[in-house]
């Protein structure tokens, strides 16, 4: 009977262990590639691909990696109301975290450059 109850509690506590793991591996609520569409961009399309990391200070990285790709300026976190500002380019992307908690979360908001303005939103990958 003790074995049984012996195992059983093994069992839980290492499913407790991997599940506060993948939590503390989620790391910076932006880092991660980030797909969707910044609708009426007739400049580069509205398709958008969006990589950021975290270098234990700022938030760094490429939007639409390749031939047409920008390198983010400047990205804000608002961590009160988890609104995000990025810049890249002669682009604003105005966007708040949504699902926060999973990790396939969103930016969802608005995008503006010259060129135009239009609604925006990414998931993230």
């Amino acid at each position: 009977m003790y074995k049984g109850l012996i195992k059983g509690i093994s069992v839980v506590f290492g499913l407790s262990l991997m599940v506060s793991s993948a939590m503390a591996q989620e790391g910076h609520p932006l880092k991660g590639s980030w797909i969707g569409e910044w609708s009426g961009n007739t400049a580069l399309g509205d398709f958008v691909l969006i990589v950021m990391d975290w270098d234990g200070e700022n938030v760094t990285g490429m939007i639409n990696p390749g031939t047409d790709n920008m390198e983010i300026d400047n990205v804000e976190l608002d961590t009160s109301d988890w609104s995000v500002e990025i810049s890249a380019d002669g682009y604003t992307i105005d966007a708040t975290i949504q699902s926060l908690e999973l990790p396939s979360r969103a930016l969802v908001g608005s995008w503006r450059s010259r060129d135009g303005r239009g609604d925006f939103e990414i998931v993230r990958q």
